[in-house]
Order: structure tokens, then C-alpha cells, then sequence
């Protein structure tokens, strides 16, 4: 029988690697498995943090954003989110999937940005109380690779680049090896996605991992 327990799935990785259609997916692969399933996003996932995504994304703001501004809106927005949503679909039994947690601040605002580990794991610890994902999935490309494929999407759909989305070639690349130190330094939390093949592929090997995890959770 399943483990009542509820269990906490993020999906993680730069622009451009297809997080937003692979969170749906498995948000959909575990529904088809019976289980209750609660999917959300960060920045944003509640009312009040899709207020704060706004402000964060915005790409013509009438002021610069000081980068310590930027990383306390993302766990104000963080502790709405936990508050609201994260932690009573939890205690529920529910299995959530969230787009993004607390390693894309890792990654954006200690890679990109440059602020010290350590003031962001202060943060952590105050906002999450000990919560951290169960499972984190890093999609992961060459960055130059991602970045053709954002401009793909960009071009298609005919968005405007967000305030992340005008960054140059360096600070994604610092995104992507910030992301890849972490996946190192936590091997048994992080499934590393090659997320440069096709689609089929892609979701192929979310799949396996979703399946050797939810396993050994039984």
C-alpha cells in the first residue's frame, strides 16, 4: 500500500528546458498512478505570490530591483505559498508538484545574482522550518541550446522576455552550473534530465525516474 505521506516533486532548470510542459506531465503521470495530485509554481501559486511574480518578472518596472529586494520577494512569496497551499496539501496526503522551489533561488539569485550561499540557506531555514523537496527534477541543456529553444518559444507564441529572460549568455550559464552543483552535492534528492533530446525522450526519462522513486516510497 502507498505510504499516506504526502510527497513534495520539484521540477527545476534554466530557460529554455522545458520545465512548464514537463510539470504537467508529471503532474498527469501520477494522477494515472491514483494518487491526489496538487500542481503550483513558483514564483506565484497563490494569490498574493502571483502578485509578487508580477513584480519579479516584470520587464519594464519603473525602478531597478536590488538584488536583495528580488531574493526576499521570493520567500515572501515562498512563505505565502508554504502557508497556503504547499504544506496543507501535504498534510493531507496529497502529492504536490511545484515548478520551481527554493534551488531555482539557489541557482538565479546565488549563481546568477552572486549572493553568498549562505545568506540564502539563512532564509531557507527561517521560510521552510526543514521542508525540502522529496524528489527534485533538473532538466538540464547546453546553454546554448536552451537559449535557441527560448526564442523558439518566444518567437511562436510572440512573448515579450521577462525580467530573467533579458539576462545575458553569463548569467545563465552561472544558473546552469549553480543548478548542476546542487544535483552534486544532493545525488539521492536530484534526478538529473538530459533535457536536450526530443520531447519523447525527455518524458522517457522523467518516467524512469518518477517510476525507480515512487518504488521505493511504497
Amino acid at each position: 500500500m502507498m505510504n499516506q505521506r504526502g510527497r513534495f516533486i520539484t521540477l527545476e532548470g534554466g530557460e529554455g528546458v522545458g520545465k512548464s510542459t514537463n510539470v504537467s506531465f508529471v503532474a498527469e503521470w501520477l494522477e494515472a498512478q491514483g494518487l491526489d495530485v496538487v500542481l503550483t509554481r513558483e514564483p506565484g501559486g497563490t494569490e498574493r505570490g502571483e502578485a509578487i511574480r508580477a513584480l519579479l518578472l516584470d520587464p519594464a518596472p519603473q525602478e531597478p530591483l536590488h538584488v536583495d529586494a528580488e531574493l526576499l520577494l521570493m520567500f515572501a512569496a515562498r512563505a505565502q505559498h508554504l502557508a497556503e497551499k504547499i504544506l496543507p496539501a501535504l498534510a493531507r496526503g496529497a502529492w504536490v508538484v511545484c515548478d520551481r522551489f527554493t534551488d531555482a533561488t539557489f541557482a538565479y539569485q546565488g549563481g546568477g545574482r552572486g549572493i553568498a550561499s549562505e545568506r540564502i540557506a539563512v532564509l531557507e531555514k527561517f521560510v521552510q522550518q526543514g521542508l525540502s523537496p522529496d524528489l527534485t527534477l533538473l532538466l538540464d541543456m547546453p546553454q546554448e541550446a536552451a537559449k535557441q529553444r527560448l526564442e523558439s518559444r518566444l518567437r511562436d507564441r510572440h512573448e515579450q522576455r521577462d525580467r530573467f529572460e533579458q539576462e545575458q549568455a553569463d548569467f545563465f550559464q552561472a544558473v546552469r552550473e549553480a543548478y548542476l552543483a546542487r544535483a552534486t552535492e544532493a545525488p539521492e534528492r536530484f534526478a538529473v534530465i538530459d533535457a536536450q533530446y526530443a520531447l519523447e525522450e525527455v518524458q522517457t526519462q522523467i518516467s524512469q525516474a518518477l517510476t525507480a522513486r515512487v518504488a521505493a516510497w511504497r
